[in-house]
């Protein structure tokens, strides 16, 4: 894997990059007004009003919700591992036994039955899995009222740093907030422009009724307690919560004066302020729960304490743009660029905002980065932002779309480290989900049904009706495949994923039965999410597995093991029920013709075969007609991360136009002033499928070519891109005028055979490892 950035910046490197911070504006106590200077900004005129206002800061494993408050400043913070409940298993023992007559009632067409007998026996144990928690507030807060003026906040996605700035008097303030990866703290750091003039009280406050607070007058806050006993809901009772916590808060003053006063801190007359923050849980891994919290901020703290806060910040933003700054975009600018993006999201559709687009793409980019970096929990369906003891749908990961979405844009976007929490993911669903497989399916491998928590449940939950969905681990394979198309790591694909992979196809060779009308392979008992109850057959899940069992096998094929098994896999999948088009012309969702054309539900589950999948393209013409009326007939509403979907199915389709006024509906109607993805309510996903689509609507390798501005539309008629990746090891730039292609740069990583596609111009070269081509619009190289 590529090395940590941050362990190159040492006392010998990091002058250079202090030299380059200094020289930005916003950071001189001289211009602490300044805008920071960047196409890539959210910036407002007001504080944020409610939780869905302020912007986020993470570091993958620490985040925070930064308000901008002037006399009373909230930052809402979270830990990824801060969970309800406790270590257990979710497997229903015996369940297996009915697994026969739920297969029977569907064969006979009584499905109510079916439904009846799943709930009362074959559902997780218990029934409902446990939720993602907040962890705390840390609370600033002048010791009187202020009147500010020239009031500005904002976010830089290329600095990782949000701030805050106002004028009180003749006195200009400036507050920054970053949370650092390589030093694992949360920094806040408070200026003025004239000495002694920062008086702030310092607090912090948590929902947890187990807690306690200390306030140390040698400059320490500590809160300290245990995670909420937690009520499943619907009358199954209330579980215990064994999660124990810390997070310690540093204070650092020039100048002035540190007091303690009951749990609160009191700093007067300071020239400027610092304050750490570091929070950890007592998590070792979904098994164990033994860590001592207090140990791990003390040393995350002791570690910190050898950096001043211009060297926090420069090894902050060092180890971020190394990750931020691998892709460039730009699509074009008006005059509504200059307005504040609450303005801009509240205008889509009434003015051309096109590179509101592109700060929607990046802003996908910076939240990636934030939420998901190596040895951390993936992005659940919050990211790892979360204020509420109840949040929706626990924000966990659900992995009937949402959690995969969540990491559409890793590979393309060129974040693949942040691809890596995931597949530890995987690996941990792997185990549990074996237990699953035997006492539910009496199958080998493993298996996860539609959602997973921080104890990684692997066993149907919620309800019958759409709980049991047996595709999840194998959908969550495809990224394990999808990993080392981009890379060609071979020993990622033989230690990491062809293990997993193995194991999710190995429980589909126990599970497929034959379908006694057709003689076809299908998936019973099982759901096309979340629409049309408990089936036999649907149809995303065939695509799927058809999908598993040709990468599983390819990937035997390449590290040249289990030549039977691959050839089994083949042979089955073959037989699996095909893609069948309907009596409207419609891809059918189910085995049966039954679809419903005014259906408008979000899930679109059976064109997974289109996006994320690529059995359906181009080439198979039929399909790709149908899939495009079924779309049709979907409508283009839902919610937020169903429109994003659509940005991406469009694109596969290679409409342009549909895919950007997909593009514009998401904006208009499903983004939060804070340019969170709202389903609603919150929910990150859409962020993550809309980042991806404007990728895809650039660039797509799926068919092992470069795809050159698929689906570009008219309202995109200049621009270009620096740095998107593709399948086969290449990383792309394209620039285009007049609604055409000018140049095409690949830099090819790996050495393969490089097929250029645009419109309907193919052409082919050779490629060394780590050569750069450069291609005019005929695509002969310059």
């Amino acid at each position: 894997m590529p090395p940590r950035f941050a362990k190159h910046l040492t006392r010998r490197t990091l002058p250079l990059v202090l030299a380059s911070v200094a020289a930005l504006p916003g950071l001189c106590a001289s211009d602490l007004a300044a805008r920071p200077d960047s196409p890539w900004l959210l910036w407002y005129r007001q504080p944020a009003a409610k939780w869905v206002e302020a912007l986020p800061v993470g570091n993958g494993r620490l985040g925070a919700m930064v308000f901008g408050g002037v006399a009373r400043e909230r930052i809402q913070f979270n830990e990824d591992t801060l969970w309800a409940g406790e270590p257990r298993s979710y497997a229903h023992k015996g369940a297996v036994r009915f697994l026969p007559r739920i297969r029977q009632l569907l064969a006979e067409g009584r499905q109510r039955e079916a439904e009846q007998l799943a709930a009362r026996e074959f559902m997780s144990v218990p029934l409902r899995q446990f939720a993602y928690q907040p962890f705390g507030d840390l609370w600033l807060e002048w010791p009187a009222e202020v009147q500010a003026e020239s009031y500005e906040r904002g976010l830089d996605l290329d600095g990782a740093v949000a701030w805050t700035t106002f004028r009180v008097g003749e006195v200009t303030y400036r507050r920054e907030v970053f949370s650092s990866h390589p030093d694992n703290v949360l920094v806040v750091r408070l200026q003025a422009d004239h000495p002694g003039s920062i008086d702030v009280n310092l607090r912090f406050t948590t929902p947890h009724q187990r807690h306690e607070i200390e306030a140390d007058p040698a400059g320490e806050l500590r809160l300290r307690g245990q995670v909420n006993d937690f009520d499943l809901g619907r009358g199954l009772g209330v579980y215990p919560s064994v999660m124990r916590f810390e997070a310690r808060l540093q204070v650092r003053c020039r100048g002035g004066a540190v007091s303690a006063e009951g749990d609160s801190l009191q700093i007067r007359h300071a020239d400027e302020v610092t304050l750490l923050l570091a929070a950890a849980t007592s998590f070792v891994n979904y098994r164990d729960v033994s860590a001592d919290p207090a140990a791990r901020c003390a040393r995350v703290l002791d570690a910190a304490a050898r950096w001043s806060a211009d060297e926090l910040l420069a090894r902050h933003q060092a180890d971020h743009r190394a990750l931020f700054g691998r892709v460039d975009i730009d699509l074009g600018r008006t005059e509504a660029a200059e307005d504040p993006t609450d303005v801009r999201v509240a205008k889509v559709g009434e003015r051309p905002d096109p590179h509101l687009a592109a700060l929607y793409f990046q802003y996908g980019r910076y939240l990636l980065i934030a939420s998901s970096r190596p040895g951390c929990q993936p992005a659940n369906l919050q990211g790892i932002w979360n204020e509420s003891l109840r949040p929706p749908w626990e924000s966990k990961w659900t992995v009937n779309i949402n959690t995969e979405m969540n990491y559409w844009p890793a590979e393309v976007a060129n974040l693949s480290e942040c691809h890596e929490p995931l597949f530890d993911l995987i690996a941990d669903v792997a185990e549990t989900g074996s237990e699953v497989a035997r006492e539910h399916y009496g199958a080998r491998g493993w298996v996860l049904h539609h959602n997973t928590d921080l104890w990684r449940g692997a066993a149907p939950i919620n309800a019958s009706n759409h709980g049991i969905w047996v595709t999840g681990g194998a959908w969550l394979c495809t990224h394990l495949w999808e990993h080392y198309r981009f890379t060609g790591d071979r020993r990622f694909l033989e230690q990491t994923a062809y293990p997993l992979m193995k194991g999710a196809a190995l429980f589909f060779v126990d599970f497929l039965v034959e379908d006694p009308r057709t003689g076809w392979l299908i998936s019973t008992p099982s759901n096309s999410p979340e629409n049309g109850g408990l089936v036999a057959g649907p149809t995303m899940d065939h695509q799927i597995i058809r999908a598993l069992f040709d990468a599983t096998a390819q990937a035997a094929d390449i590290l040249g093991v289990d030549a039977d098994f691959a050839d089994r896999l083949r042979r089955m999948r073959a037989r699996i029920a095909p893609n069948q088009i309907g009596r409207l012309g419609q891809l059918q969702e189910w085995l049966e013709d039954k679809d419903n054309p005014n259906n408008h539900h979000r899930h679109v589950s059976h064109l997974w075969g289109l996006h994320p999948g690529h059995e359906i393209r181009p080439d198979t013409p039929e399909l790709f007609a149908a899939a495009r009326q079924s779309l049709i007939f979907r409508g283009d509403g839902g919610t937020g991360w169903s429109k994003a979907w659509k940005v991406n199915f469009w694109a596969r389709l290679l409409d342009g136009d549909h895919a950007w006024k997909m593009l514009q509906e998401l904006l208009a109607k499903s983004t939060l002033p804070n340019l969170f993805d709202t389903h609603p309510p919150f929910q990150i996903d859409g962020n993550f499928g809309g980042c991806a689509g404007i990728a895809e609507m650039l660039l797509q390798s799926q068919n092992d070519e470069l795809h050159l501005l698929p689906a570009l539309p008219t309202a995109w008629p200049e621009g270009r891109v620096r740095g998107l990746r593709a399948r086969g090891g290449f990383e792309v730039d394209l620039r285009w005028s007049g609604g055409r292609l000018e140049q095409v740069r690949v830099r090819s990583l790996l050495g393969h055979r490089c097929r250029l596609r645009y419109g309907d111009l193919v052409r082919e070269h050779p490629t060394l490892p780590g050569t750069e081509l450069v291609f005019g619009p005929d695509l002969r190289l310059q």
